[in-house]
């Protein structure tokens, strides 16, 4: 995949609110070309700062989509959610290879997230129609499902750590000890760097090979 230098001329079209805290925010495509899984850099336009997030849309959009979590006391993501329809940002990229194979309908994914790293398994989902997956996602509480319904509701396990609501109470990494592990499977991470580093002990005891982990981290 092409990358390419910061661009501005990328119009905000909307902000739709999650929660409280989280945001999808919604802006020109201009023609950008990427894999599902992959991200870019974002901030407003005529700023510096810019920060990471996955593409929560997917290549057959004409916009582009980016699920953000405002950060108490951070500055990006506050600035962007201030954002109106008509604003500008600066994107660059995209960047990353925590993407799917071509043959990926011989395999079956087990897709592991914490808050806003459920992101790319969106794009996944909706890119790939026909993909065999489970979606594990850790989450404190039932607000942080973050448009689940677009997964397979039999696929979707919410771990809610917080309370007994949803489908199991607990972390992710708790789920995948009482439960057993596909070793054939290919497992995706995306989220904070301590679900993921347990993660990946939890499933490499069980047997689960190293070349089938792939990991993208939100510290």
């Amino acid at each position: 995949m092409e990358q390419t230098h910061t661009r501005t001329g990328f119009t905000v079209h909307r902000i739709r609110q999650l929660s409280d805290s989280a945001y999808v925010l919604r802006f020109d495509r201009n023609g950008l070309a990427f894999a599902p899984g992959q991200y870019l850099s974002v901030g407003p336009a005529g700023d510096i700062n810019m920060r990471e997030y996955s593409v929560y849309s997917s290549p057959g959009d004409d916009y582009l989509e980016i699920l953000v979590k405002e950060v108490e006391g951070g500055y990006v993501s506050k600035r962007l959610r201030a954002l109106a329809p008509g604003d500008a940002v600066a994107v660059d990229g995209p960047f990353g290879f925590f993407t799917v194979d071509e043959d990926w309908r011989d395999h079956r994914f087990v897709f592991i997230a914490t808050g806003t790293g459920i992101s790319p398994f969106h794009d996944f989902v909706r890119s790939y129609p026909e993909i065999d997956y489970q979606v594990l996602h850790g989450i404190r509480d039932l607000s942080e499902r973050y448009e689940h319904e677009t997964f397979d509701p039999q696929r979707y396990v919410s771990c809610i750590s917080r309370s007994h609501d949803g489908d199991y109470h607990g972390r992710v990494t708790d789920y995948l000890r009482e439960h057993p592990v596909d070793t054939e499977a290919r497992y995706y991470l995306c989220g904070n760097c301590d679900m993921i580093y347990e993660a990946f002990d939890v499933l490499q005891d069980a047997g689960v090979p190293h070349n089938q982990l792939f990991a993208e981290v939100y510290f």
